[in-house]
């Protein structure tokens, strides 16, 4: 399980209510999902601005919102592979926005050094979802590495809030890739393993 399960599981009394909650509103999963996507986008116009503290209580609360449009999908029966299909893009969407408004930021300070730590860590973010959703593809696991999703928030939060994003770009840009890597090499294992399972 990742840290992001361990977090579900925990923290599934108070999810739950709400939840219920939002479910008698007459909101569904989806619209959630986008209302998440929605205060990404806010919080990078924040991060554009150099308003790097707001920015990070902004993605604070939205945060949670990608807990909120599964545990709805759940308690109203109707979980379906599409619904996780646009939540897993639209949480791809939100971090390159965020990633966006950083690369903008440094941009306008003449920052390329942090411009390239940003771009990278924004590409290794990328490959660590791809590399899971390509092996699944495959019959392969791969929910594994040290900075999953919700890692990466928990990184980049406290760097916006306390205004030295870059410390968050430094970890990002090298262990997004590392995690990648985890991952690629998990994959491998298990093929090895099922190449040796077809022989015997």
């Amino acid at each position: 399980m990742t840290l992001s399960d361990h977090m579900r599981r925990i923290f599934k009394g108070v999810l739950d209510p709400i939840a219920g909650f939002l479910n008698r509103l007459g909101l569904t999963p989806n619209m959630v999902t986008f209302l998440g996507l929605a205060g990404s986008c806010v919080g990078a116009l924040f991060i554009a601005r150099g308003e790097m503290t707001i920015a990070g209580f902004v993605i604070l609360l939205a945060g949670p919102i990608d807990a909120l449009d599964g545990a709805m999908a759940r308690l109203r029966g109707e979980p379906s592979d599409f619904g996780g299909f646009i939540d897993s893009v639209t949480d791809r969407y939100s971090e390159l926005l965020i990633f966006g408004g950083l690369v903008y930021y440094f941009f306008q300070q003449n920052d390329l050094l942090a411009v390239m730590l940003t771009f990278t860590a924004a590409a290794g973010s990328v490959l660590v979802s791809y590399v899971k959703a390509r092996a699944e593809g495959l019959g392969f696991q791969a929910k594994v590495g040290m900075l999953t999703r919700l890692e990466r928030y928990i990184v980049l939060i406290p760097s916006l809030v306390f205004n030295v994003p870059i410390v968050a770009m430094w970890i990002m840009a090298v262990f997004t890739n590392f995690t990648a890597l985890q991952r690629i090499l998990h994959v491998r294992a298990q093929a090895h393993r099922e190449m040796k399972t077809g022989r015997g």
